[in-house]
């Protein structure tokens, strides 16, 4: 197995790609006079599966850089957070537990959150490769606030997932030189990338 690392100009597009996330996110939001202050929810207890070895490389550089006592700390928590989460799917429940990363209501790694992280909350939509057009309502605080300013649901301005799922798409392929296709799908949570280790993959059996 080989641990997926990246470049330096990799870690940049990374870098840009989710400023653009959080650029546009903070626009919707502006424009629906969204926030998350005094929410009585958190969404960091929502149970999000992420699918790119990208996103899972990029948040080890963050993870990296922590002191060892508390990268020990969150490995705890994502142990934790993984057997109630399999407990609940096991009564056929969607899990519902609080992210490890979460720390008193902040996140420990924050500048290297991953996308559905970084969208989540306000309306969104997105075009699946087979034209399917998927449509996000928002949070229910975003929901609940604009239905107190009586915005039109038909014309809310919104988050166009689209875009940025098509460039991590290619950033992804890149990383695995164009093969990417070669590779095993991902279903990961946080917890499950960061107890896992590091992204790492064994070379295609047609490479070998």
């Amino acid at each position: 197995m080989k641990e997926v690392r990246l470049s330096l100009e990799q870690t940049a597009e990374v870098a840009r790609l989710y400023a653009a996330m959080e650029e546009q996110y903070d626009q919707v939001a502006a424009a629906l006079n969204f926030g998350c202050s005094g929410c009585p929810d958190n969404c960091c207890d929502s149970y999000f599966q992420h699918h790119t070895y990208l996103e899972w490389a990029y948040l080890w550089l963050g993870f990296r850089q922590l002191p060892a006592e508390e990268q020990e700390r969150l490995l705890v928590r994502s142990r934790e957070y993984i057997v109630a989460t399999e407990a609940a799917m096991a009564r056929d429940e969607r899990p519902q537990a609080m992210c490890p990363l979460n720390e008193s209501g902040l996140c420990t790694l924050y500048s290297y959150r991953l996308m559905v992280c970084r969208t989540h909350g306000v309306p969104a939509r997105m075009t699946r490769p087979d034209g399917q057009v998927l449509s996000f309502p928002g949070c229910f605080r975003c929901q609940e606030q604009v239905g107190e300013q009586g915005l039109p649901e038909d014309s809310l301005p919104l988050v166009e997932r689209t875009t940025h799922l098509r460039r991590l798409a290619e950033l992804e392929n890149e990383l695995f030189a164009g093969r990417r296709r070669l590779y095993p799908r991902l279903r990961l949570t946080i917890a499950q990338m960061l107890v896992q280790g590091p992204p790492a993959v064994a070379t295609p059996h047609c490479e070998r």
